[in-house]
């Protein structure tokens, strides 16, 4: 049985998320999406927050699992008995920063984990969490980058930290 893991923030999940999670099930026989708890990063949704609307996203896949974790992918994925790493690549610059990653998870694995790059698909290469959130910020049009059901728990986050920041300037 071939087993992958497709690690990341998905602070939140984007389209592109989704065009590589169906992707790598197709490649799969088990895929595991493992969400990053990143004390390093101050994400817009909580773990558990991430990890609920992952599994709302990808309920109509039987093969997908989803799960968090903390700490190196190389010992996530040993606990669970997963040698492949799924990443996506949306242009040459994430393969520069995405190859050093790949690099250090098998030497950190002993060879033990290896990478599948998988490019996302055209329609979704402009997408980052990053530009999804700002554009939310400012009450863009998410249609194109996020499913409806994450647009609308982005607008209500959104909302909620704008509320906590005005009143904590009063």
């Amino acid at each position: 049985m071939k087993r992958a893991v497709y690690p990341g923030s998905f602070d939140p999940l984007t389209y592109g998320h989704l065009d590589i999670i169906r992707r790598a099930a197709g490649i799969f026989d088990e895929l595991t999406v493992a969400v990053l708890n990143n004390n390093a990063k101050s994400p817009l949704f909580s773990v558990e927050e991430r990890v609920k609307m992952i599994e709302e996203m990808t309920k109509d896949i039987a093969n997908v699992e989803v799960d968090s974790f903390s700490g190196l992918l190389v010992d996530y994925a040993a606990s669970h008995d997963i040698h492949v790493s799924v990443r996506g690549l949306r242009a040459v610059t994430d393969f520069e920063y995405e190859l050093q990653v790949a690099q250090t998870n098998r030497l950190l694995s002993r060879g033990e984990l290896d990478t599948f790059f998988l490019t996302t698909s055209l329609e979704y290469a402009y997408l980052s969490s990053s530009v999804v959130k700002e554009i939310a910020e400012f009450h863009g049009n998410l249609d194109r980058c996020v499913p409806e059901y994450v647009e609308q728990r982005l607008y209500e986050k959104v909302l909620v930290s704008k509320r906590v920041v005005r009143s904590d300037q009063q």
